[in-house]
């Protein structure tokens, strides 16, 4: 049997390592691509093959994914976009330009990967597109602004990305963790810095409290999961007959997914503020 290939994108750490290992190891042939080339070194010295990618690029995310298809012969079985970051900051303190540059990596670049991939699989006759969403993608979330309209944005794209495409043999598919162990808050903290200008906030006061939220190295919260729990859903969506449209991978995006079909707005909007 031909090894089966997957194209993972933020391979670096958290969530897309895993799923780099898992894959690995579950016999599939992983191209575990990262942004920054000391990144795609290291994953190389793992034995993995590391292609270049960096949403914000065009230019890599061509040649990365040629990279890829030349190694393969021209065939990819499997795509998991996955890089992504957050912004923190209220809505009312967020740039526009800080909207800009985040849906250029959370949206913009999945979809110009997706593109490019979608005649390859076309061509060969089947294929599974992963798009890695969250929680966020579910409900709304304060402070979390620029990241919650990302995902929103990219699970209404990959929706009617998978009705489009409902006649072929290429299922789109979309995950939904929720709070996973991974440098997810720590990465955040420079595009906070860049962006929000909190000191002169009219939310100045309430900055605070977040602000050690998003310096201090918290505990794992009650319903953290590590990233195998991702990987596991991942395993699933690339191999089975037929893929769920959307897995939950904790309790919260269980609950989240439930209540947001049976509360009202209102209700919800009081629930998650009340933590």
């Amino acid at each position: 049997m031909t090894q089966k290939s997957i194209l993972i994108t933020g391979s670096s750490s958290g969530i897309g390592f895993d799923a780099a290992h898992g894959l690995r190891d579950a016999g599939w042939r992983v191209f575990a691509s990262c942004r920054k080339p000391e990144d795609c070194a290291r994953l190389r010295s793992e034995g993995f093959e590391s292609p270049l990618i960096d949403y914000n690029d065009t230019e890599s995310i061509v040649t990365g994914l040629a990279e890829t298809l030349e190694a393969t012969g021209g065939t990819l079985d499997a795509l998991y976009n996955n890089g992504a970051y957050a912004c923190p900051g209220a809505v009312e303190d967020l740039p526009t330009g800080a909207l800009r540059e985040i849906f250029e990596t959370n949206l913009f670049g999945w979809h110009e990967l997706t593109r490019l991939v979608i005649p390859v699989m076309r061509a060969q006759g089947h294929g599974r597109i992963v798009n890695c969403s969250s929680v966020l993608g579910l409900i709304g979330y304060k402070w979390r602004g620029a990241y919650v309209a990302t995902k929103f944005a990219l699970e209404g794209l990959t929706d009617v990305l998978r009705m489009e495409l409902a006649d072929t043999k290429i299922k789109v598919i979309l995950i939904e963790p929720g709070p996973i162990t991974s440098a997810f808050r720590k990465n955040a903290i420079p595009h906070f810095e860049k962006w929000i200008d909190w000191k002169n906030s009219a939310c100045r006061d309430a900055y605070k409290e977040e602000l050690d939220r998003l310096y201090t190295e918290a505990e794992p919260g009650k319903f953290e999961l590590p990233p195998s729990a991702v990987t596991k859903k991942l395993l699933h969506a690339v191999s089975a007959k037929r893929p769920k449209p959307r897995y939950y991978v904790n309790v919260p995006t269980h609950l989240m997914g439930f209540m947001r079909r049976v509360l009202s707005t209102r209700l919800l909007d009081a629930m998650i503020l009340r933590g």
